[in-house]
């Protein structure tokens, strides 16, 4: 080299990794040399060396990325079957406190309402834990029609709408009902929507859910809307909650808010390529709107 540092000397031994040169072990001086076959050697042991970490560096890498994967999932499952299972617990709570003055066709109809929502739970936590796993078998197993997503919806959400006196109803497009689509992800979007949606109506109010699939050009969509009689929100209220920046708040009837839900239903329909709006007032109950492309 002519100009600074000036180097006379260079040798070098490859970093391979997986058959691929990534990089080179380099010896550089300013005078000439003359290296022995067994410093060649030595060179070539630290370049081996030198491989190896990185590799070993790559697999801690990869052990943390799946623990961080493995928590993200298991907070997921957790705050998914939260209001569910809350609403289990008031039904039981209610047919507690009754004791002898329970009417027994009410008892009996609460207990069918603990049984299907428990069993659709097992079901929603199945969906979550297996979302990103790879299926050998068909999509019919994994389809559902508007029918039988309200009837899940139904199942998980009416006890905790029940516990509250709330009026849950689910509707849907009777022209477009039974057509089937995938069931990836849309009971935790539904749901988390509806479990919020229920947890700031106060007693007496009412939650309905809209289900509609529109076909066109082979083209499906599907609207999902949720409409409360709850405490709804101000416009600063909407925006923190499209921007991210919402905080969690305690619903009306004293209900624990945990700040994952909302963020959790953006994540989920930004990576279906859906759109996801809100119109509400305060004192006036609030309007949740998902459109997804199916």
């Amino acid at each position: 080299m002519t100009g600074d540092p000036f180097l006379r000397y260079y040798y070098g031994v490859p970093l391979q990794s997986d058959g691929h040169n990534i990089g080179a072990l380099c010896v550089l001086d300013r005078d000439e040399k003359s290296l022995t076959p067994e410093k060649v050697e030595l060179l070539k042991i630290i370049a081996e060396e030198i491989v190896n970490r990185l590799k070993t560096l790559k697999y801690i890498e990869s052990l943390r990325n799946t623990v961080s994967e493995t928590k993200h999932t298991q907070n997921k499952v957790v705050h998914d079957i939260r209001g569910p299972i809350g609403g289990i617990m008031g039904l039981a709570q209610i047919i507690s406190e009754q004791g002898k003055e329970n009417d027994l066709d009410e008892v009996l109809e609460f207990i069918n309402l603990i049984y299907k929502s428990g069993k659709t739970i097992l079901e929603l936590a199945d969906e979550i834990l297996s979302a990103d796993k790879k299926r050998n078998t068909s999509l019919k197993s994994h389809e559902m029609t508007l029918v039988t997503f309200k009837e899940k919806l139904e199942k998980l959400y009416m006890p905790q709408a029940r516990s509250k006196n709330i009026l849950f109803v689910v509707t849907t497009n009777r022209e477009t009902e039974e057509i089937a689509f995938p069931q990836n992800k849309l009971l935790q979007i539904a749901g988390n929507l509806i479990s919020n949606a229920i947890k700031f109506t106060p007693k007496f109010g009412d939650v309905v859910v809209s289900l509609d699939l529109s076909v066109a050009d082979d083209a499906r969509q599907l609207k999902i809307i949720i409409k409360d009689t709850g405490v709804g929100l101000d416009q600063a209220g909407i925006d923190a909650i499209l921007s991210s920046s919402a905080t969690s708040t305690t619903g009306t009837g004293g209900e624990t808010g945990y700040g994952f839900g909302l963020e959790l239903v953006k994540h989920l329909i930004k990576g279906m390529s859906g759109t996801f709006n809100i119109t509400s007032e305060p004192g006036a109950g609030a309007t949740f709107e998902v459109v997804l492309p199916i």
